[in-house]
């Protein structure tokens, strides 16, 4: 059993390497949702629902990686995680214009009673203060 663990993780390690930049000069940013395309105002049990939402990449280093999905009880927090190249003297990042892009995931109601809060962060305000889109979906 630890041979087949230590072998995943050589593999799992030689597989998440690139050539195209080092290690060292990528990083991860949280970007904020925009905003969200066809919530659903009730959802039932056992069903399959697609969430639509949009988020902007803010530089051409930066690239969509993740979507940031946390689940506390009946709340999910959603963001979207981008990877960035960093910037050197041989890679430059220029600010992109305002498009905004479409992201999509897939929910799966498993609880058949109550409401489901959905937090979409939208970045934190002048005061340090993490800023939400919120909706409440109840469970028919």
């Amino acid at each position: 059993m630890k041979k087949l663990i230590l072998l995943f993780v050589i593999l799992v390690t030689w597989n998440c390497t690139t050539d195209d930049a080092p290690i060292n000069q990528i990083s991860f940013e949280i970007l904020p949702i925009r905003s969200v395309i066809d919530m659903p105002e009730t959802v039932n049990f056992n069903d399959v629902y697609t969430i639509h939402y949009t988020y902007v990449l803010p530089t051409t280093c930066h690239s969509f990686n993740d979507l940031y999905y946390l689940t506390e009880g009946e709340v999910r927090t959603v963001a979207v995680i981008s990877q960035v190249i960093n910037e050197t003297e041989t890679i430059i990042c220029e600010s992109l214009p305002e498009e905004e892009i479409q992201g999509t995931f897939t929910f799966h109601v498993l609880n058949n009673a109550g409401t489901y809060i959905f937090k979409f962060w939208q970045g934190i305000n002048e005061n340090g203060v993490d800023q939400y889109l919120v909706y409440e979906v109840p469970i028919q």
